[in-house]
């Protein structure tokens, strides 16, 4: 691999000594890279044999275990040819599935500029974003039909086993809501999205969750100036249930048989 990084960045440094390029805005400058290099940076860092950083460290700047994290690079780029690794119309090889995937995970788990990490995956903010919207449909596709769904009867059943075995009989799970801090939140819009005990403004993520972290609901958008039962009003986790939709929880409690699931949750919320 080192052999071949090589020889095609002395390809693509001996294409730039010999011909002009231009950029299809004009006034724009075009800026080489060295997409490879980055590349191999990259993969010296973190997947190599010897990778410079460990997986502990490799964890808490992804947000996620390696083997999860390459298993969702193999799937994405699996499924949508824009992640392949292929040349450009100039001959050039173009960024990698590593390259792309890294960038779109940085932005959703930090929220950071598109443009913060050029200098290290070396990849134009233009290409930050169309990756970032190119990774989310692919997991949206690839993962969809088996993680962003509520629970059938399958899950239902596990779910009330496990809560059973915690000592919390007919528990489908808990329910919380989070602020996460807007940085970039508009001027005009902080009043609404700002609470009393928060100095920045915030959006906030309602979720409900098992304890081994299957997230089956998770609503988000509404303004941080609103308390949990107010985003509880607007979610849509109980339509089913006031509507006669939800799946049959059959269990008993003191001798009483209950046919509905509850949620834990804190004491705001209603009985």
């Amino acid at each position: 691999m080192l052999c071949w990084a090589a020889l095609e960045e002395e390809r693509e440094n001996s294409q730039r000594r010999t011909r002009v390029h231009r950029g299809y805005i004009q006034g724009q400058a075009v800026i080489h890279r060295g997409r490879i290099s980055g590349h191999h940076r990259l993969y010296n860092d973190y997947f190599s044999e010897n990778p410079i950083y460990n997986p502990s460290q490799f964890r808490r700047r992804f947000r996620m275990r390696k083997p999860l994290f390459l298993r969702i690079v193999n799937a994405v780029e699996a499924h949508d040819p824009y992640f392949q690794l292929k040349r450009n119309c100039a001959g050039s090889l173009d960024l990698s599935a590593l390259q792309k995937v890294i960038a779109a995970v940085r932005i959703l788990a930090y929220g950071v500029a598109a443009d913060v990490m050029d200098d290290y995956v070396r990849i134009a903010e233009s290409t930050f974003i169309e990756s970032l919207k190119k990774f989310v449909q692919a997991i949206i596709d690839v993962f969809g039909n088996e993680y962003l769904r509520t629970p059938n009867n399958v899950d239902i059943c596990r779910l009330l086993s496990e809560g059973e075995r915690r000592g919390f009989s007919g528990m489908l799970g808990g329910i919380d809501c989070m602020h996460w801090k807007w940085k970039s939140c508009p001027v005009a819009w902080k009043g609404m999205y700002a609470r009393g005990d928060h100095r920045e403004p915030s959006l906030i993520l309602e979720a409900m969750v098992l304890c081994d972290l299957w997230i089956w609901h998770a609503f988000f958008g509404l303004p941080g100036s609103q308390n949990d039962i107010n985003v509880l009003d607007r979610s849509p986790i109980f339509i089913d249930l006031a509507e006669g939709r939800t799946l049959s929880a059959n269990y008993s409690i003191n001798g009483h048989e209950y046919t509905t699931g509850y949620y834990l949750t804190d004491g705001i919320y209603p009985s």
